[in-house]
């Protein structure tokens, strides 16, 4: 029996997947990520195990506390870096995500004008500068994480969309054009982003490892920090873990979704879980069948949308649309095993691409996204300014994270530039409320997106006042 939804409104809901072809296209996936299973070999680092000073302590292993390591050996080289590391490099979101390496330092142009309007036209340049200096880091260093500067396109698929694609003033891809490059009976029309890349995730937080490890930092995993204090208004900061301490004159936390060492910004983040498909390497004649010999990345224009991009190998990553808290701002193992989800996100890949029916999908997965209000990263400072603290990238950090590590830097340096005089630097966003109130708030939010999504694009009272309030559910 086909199925469909009993709400018209939207392309997937509109469009009859038979049951037997999704059951058919998840009859052999595995609960693991294949970017993590991809590795061709995972370095170890120590435990530390004694107590330790350094000139620079960085708490966290994935992309923006691995940057942060590097640019500041880069800086100066003769300072002792050390980073720490609860479990191993890259296992969270730095491994899992979905490779989408954006200029755009304020999740896309829209979020930013709204907020910084002012200064826009420099945060748009400053992103752009800081993605060509990634891929000039992964050029020096040799870094082997399958880079692609593709750019990505943005598809409208339903007609409000196109209306908005439209008025947006962007050179606008008809239809005919766009199949042309993707070949889904989906597409409306769309628009090209040229700076985006594609990385293979867990390959770039291994290789930033790897380069940090060559310029001289000190790498400890399984070393979980568990407190930190000050000495004085000058003296070193003191970070406690379970297995050792260390003393340093500067500390950098790039702990990203899970609760900061510092009190007072564990409530500028919640803990949204995305999640994502992979099928098996597509034939010839699969890929023939769909085109994109572009390769760009290509996400939809909803409210609730899909990021999708092709692998080294061809297979088609898939992932996004549902986007999942549970209350308490945990982050549990258990939130990852959401059957419902992924059906949804097969049935809607079918959707998009149904002459790829009969394939079979081969990794399945999720991770918790470091959500903020304003949906881009904020900046925090402690303890007379030997702290600094960054967050809340909501799932565009793989290249947000590099220039979050070069604001952190420059603000434990005291030095006053560029990045330092920027509005979303220096200004805070809102905090989420305790619960059970940001439960309620997130819930009512995600029913009026998808609401919206079948309304065509109309927002009602609620997303209104949250836009009213910027706080970010307008992007």
């Amino acid at each position: 029996m086909p199925v469909r939804s009993s709400r018209p409104g939207t392309v997937f809901s509109r469009t009859a997947v038979d049951a037997a072809a999704v059951d058919h296209a998840l009859a052999g996936v595995r609960d693991a990520c294949f970017w993590i299973e991809d590795l061709p070999g995972r370095a170890d680092h120590p435990q530390l195990r004694s107590a330790i000073d350094t000139d620079l302590l960085v708490v966290g292993g994935g992309y923006t506390g691995l940057w942060t390591a590097v640019v500041a050996k880069q800086r100066e080289p003769g300072r002792r870096v050390v980073l720490l590391e609860a479990a191993r490099i890259g296992w969270a979101a730095s491994g899992r995500n979905g490779g989408f390496c954006a200029a755009s330092i304020t999740h896309g142009e829209e979020n930013g004008r709204s907020r910084w309007p002012g200064q826009y036209d420099e945060l748009e340049r400053l992103g752009i500068a800081n993605l060509d200096a990634i891929e000039a880091t992964v050029g020096e260093y040799a870094m082997d994480c399958d880079y692609e500067r593709t750019g990505e396109l943005d598809v409208a698929i339903e007609p409000h969309q196109v209306e908005d694609l439209r008025a947006s003033g962007a050179e606008v891809i008809e239809a005919d054009a766009l199949r042309r490059l993707v070949a889904s009976p989906t597409y409306l029309a769309g628009v090209l982003d040229p700076d985006v890349a594609l990385v293979h995730p867990a390959k770039l937080a291994q290789e930033l490892a790897r380069v940090a490890t060559d310029l001289g930092v000190e790498i400890f995993e399984g070393t979980r920090a568990t407190g930190i204090s000050g000495d004085g208004r000058q003296g070193p900061v003191t970070v406690t873990t379970t297995t050792g301490t260390v003393r340093a004159r500067r500390v950098a936390l790039a702990t990203n979704v899970f609760p900061s060492l510092l009190a007072r910004y564990r409530m500028h983040t919640v803990p949204v879980y995305d999640y994502a498909l992979m099928t098996e390497p597509l034939s010839a004649e699969q890929l023939a069948s769909i085109g994109w010999e572009g390769r760009q990345g290509v996400g939809d224009l909803a409210n609730q949308f899909h990021y999708y991009r092709l692998s080294r190998d061809n297979r088609i990553l898939w992932g996004g649309y549902d986007a999942i808290y549970h209350y308490g701002r945990k982050v549990r193992p258990s939130y990852e095993h959401r059957p419902e989800t992924y059906r949804r996100l097969a049935e809607h890949f079918l959707t998009t691409f149904p002459q790829l029916e009969g394939l079979r999908f081969g990794h399945r997965w999720a991770g918790a996204i470091d959500t903020s209000t304003r949906f881009c990263a904020f900046h925090g400072r402690a303890m007379n300014g030997r702290v600094a603290h960054t967050a809340g990238f909501t799932g565009l950090g793989v290249g947000a994270s590099r220039f979050a590590a070069e604001v952190m830097l420059d603000r434990l340096a005291g030095l006053d530039t560029e990045r330092t005089r920027l509005d979303m630097v220096r200004r805070m966003p809102m905090p989420f409320p305790p619960e059970p109130v940001a439960s309620i708030g997130i819930q009512t939010t995600r029913w009026a997106l998808d609401r919206a999504d079948h309304r065509g694009g109309r927002r009602n009272a609620w997303l209104r006042t949250l836009d009213a309030l910027g706080l970010g559910f307008d992007s």
